[in-house]
C-alpha cells in the first residue's frame, strides 16, 4: 500500500469516527467528489488541503501524513537514536534488540524513511553479532523493495553491507553481483567516497573468489580514484584492499607499504574503534609477510586488545584479536598461550559466527598438536571439518581444508587427511 493510499484511509477512518459524511467534510472549501478521490487514493492532496482536512477532523497533520502523533514521532526518532548509539558504542546485542523492538512495534509502517533506517541498523547489528544469514535477509529485502526510494548514498551503503555479508558467508557470486550491479546502475559518472568504499568491498570479493587478474586491474582503478579524491575515507579503503591483494599475489613489501599508508591516514582522521581494527589488520598482514617479526606482531595485537577494550568495539572484534594473538603465540613457540587465547576468543562468539569460530578451532587444534595432546587435537579438528562442511567453495574454504589436512596428517589419520586434501582441491575449483 502506498503512502497516498494510507493517507486516504486515515482521512476516511477519522471522518467516520467523527460521524461526518464526505459532503460535510468537504463543505464549503472542497467538493465531496474530491474528498472521495483522496480517500480512495486516486488523488494526492496538497499540503494546504491536508492542513485544512486535519483542522476539520480535529487531528494533527503529523498523524494524517505519518499515521502517528507528534509525540509518537518524537519517541520513534529518540528510539532510533538510542539504537544507533548502542551500535556505535559496540553494544551490538543491545542495538539489535532496540532496532527489533522498533520494527515489531508497527508504528513505522507508514514511515518509509524511518523504517528503512531501522531495518538498515538492525541488519548492521545482526552482522556485528555474527548472524550473517539474518543480516543478508534484511539487507536483500531493503535493497529489493526500497531501491527506487532510497537516496543514492543510502542505496550504496546497503549494497556495501550486503556484498560484505555475502563475502563473509562465502557466497562470492552474490557478493560480486551486488557490487557490480550497483556500480553499473550508477554508471560511475564520477568517483566519490561512497563509490570507492563500494569498489573496495567488491575488490575484496574478487580477491576471496580468486579472480586475481580482475582484482589487480580494479585495484589500480580504485587507487587512481582515491588519489584523485584525496580524501581520508577513499584513501584508506583503496589502499587497504590493494594491500590485501598485493599480499595474496606475492608482493609482500608492496602490501606492507600500502597498509602502512592506510594506517597513517586512519591514525590522523579515524575514530578509535576503526583505528584499532585497521591496526589489527596491519598486524595480521605483517605476521604473514614477516613471520620472523612475530614478537612485534604480538605487541601490536596486545595494543589492539587494549584499544578495543577502551573503545566501542563489538565482541566479534575482541574475539578476532584473541584468535590472531593465538596465531602469533604459535609462531613464537608458545602453544599453551595460543590455546588460552583462541579459546577465550571462541568463548566470546555464539554459533552464528561460524567463520571465526572455525578459525579458533583450527588454531586450538594446531596448538594442541604441538603440545602432543593428540586426542584433544582430534576433537578440535573434527569440529573444524564439521564447520567447513557448511562453507561454500572458495579460496577461503580451500585454505581452511588445506590447513585442516596438514593438521590431520600429523595425527596419522590417512583417510581423513586424503579427504581433506580432496576438499581443498574441490573448493579451489581443481
Amino acid at each position: 500500500m502506498t503512502g497516498q493510499d494510507l493517507v486516504g484511509q486515515r482521512i476516511k477512518t477519522i471522518r467516520r469516527q467523527r460521524g461526518l459524511s464526505q459532503a460535510q467534510l468537504a463543505h464549503p472549501e472542497l467538493s465531496d467528489s474530491y474528498v472521495s478521490l483522496i480517500e480512495s487514493g486516486k488523488r494526492t492532496p496538497t499540503a494546504a488541503v491536508l492542513e485544512l482536512l486535519a483542522a476539520k477532523l480535529e487531528c494533527s497533520l503529523t498523524y494524517l501524513i505519518n499515521g502517528v502523533t507528534a509525540e509518537q514521532m518524537q519517541d520513534l526518532e529518540l528510539g532510533l537514536r538510542y539504537a544507533a548509539l548502542a551500535l556505535d558504542n559496540g553494544e551490538v546485542a543491545e542495538a539489535r534488540r532496540r532496532y527489533a523492538e522498533l520494527l515489531d512495534d508497527g508504528s513505522l509502517a507508514g514511515l518509509a524513511s524511518l523504517r528503512q533506517q531501522a531495518e538498515y541498523g538492525y541488519a548492521l547489528a545482526s552482522e556485528a553479532c555474527g548472524d550473517l544469514d539474518e543480516a543478508i535477509t534484511v539487507l536483500s529485502r531493503l535493497s529489493e523493495s526500497s531501491g527506487e526510494t532510497l537516496p543514492s548514498d543510502q542505496a550504496v551503503a546497503v549494497a556495501v553491507a550486503l556484498s560484505r555479508c555475502y563475502r563473509e558467508r562465502g557466497d562470492l557470486g552474490p557478493a560480486v553481483r551486488v557490487g557490480e550491479e550497483m556500480l553499473l546502475g550508477l554508471r560511475r559518472p564520477m568517483w566519490n567516497d561512497d563509490l570507492v568504499e563500494l569498489g573496495a568491498t567488491l575488490l575484496g570479493a574478487y580477491i576471496v573468489r580468486g579472480d586475481l587478474l580482475r582484482a589487480r586491474q580494479f585495484a589500480a582503478e580504485l587507487l587512481a580514484a582515491a588519489e584523485m579524491l584525496g580524501t581520508p575515507r577513499a584513501t584508506v579503503a583503496a589502499c587497504w584492499n590493494a594491500a590485501v591483494l598485493a599480499e595474496q599475489t606475492g608482493r609482500g613489501e608492496e602490501a606492507l607499504a600500502l597498509a602502512e599508508r592506510a594506517l597513517a591516514v586512519q591514525s590522523e582522521n579515524g575514530e578509535p574503534r576503526n583505528l584499532a581494527r585497521l591496526r589489527m589488520a596491519y598486524a595480521i598482514l605483517l605476521l604473514r609477510v614477516h613471520p620472523e617479526q612475530a614478537e612485534a606482531c604480538r605487541d601490536l595485537f596486545l595494543r589492539v586488545e587494549r584499544e578495543l577494550a577502551e573503545s566501542s568495539a563489538s565482541t566479534v572484534d575482541t574475539a578476532r584479536c584473541a584468535v590472531e594473538l593465538a596465531k602469533a603465540e604459535i609462531v613464537l613457540g608458545d602453544p599453551a598461550k595460543a590455546v588460552a587465547y583462541a579459546n577465550r576468543g571462541r568463548d566470546l562468539l555464539d554459533e552464528r559466527a561460524r567463520t571465526l569460530r572455525l578459525e579458533a578451532h583450527l588454531v586450538v587444534g594446531n596448538a594442541l598438536l604441538l603440545l602432543s595432546r593428540s586426542e584433544e587435537a582430534a576433537a578440535e579438528l573434527a569440529k573444524v571439518e564439521e564447520l567447513l562442511e557448511h562453507v561454500p567453495s572458495s579460496r577461503r574454504a580451500a585454505e581452511g581444508w588445506l590447513t585442516a589436512a596438514k593438521a590431520l596428517e600429523q595425527l596419522d589419520d590417512g583417510e581423513a587427511t586424503e579427504a581433506a586434501y580432496h576438499r581443498a582441491l574441490a573448493s579451489a575449483g581443481l
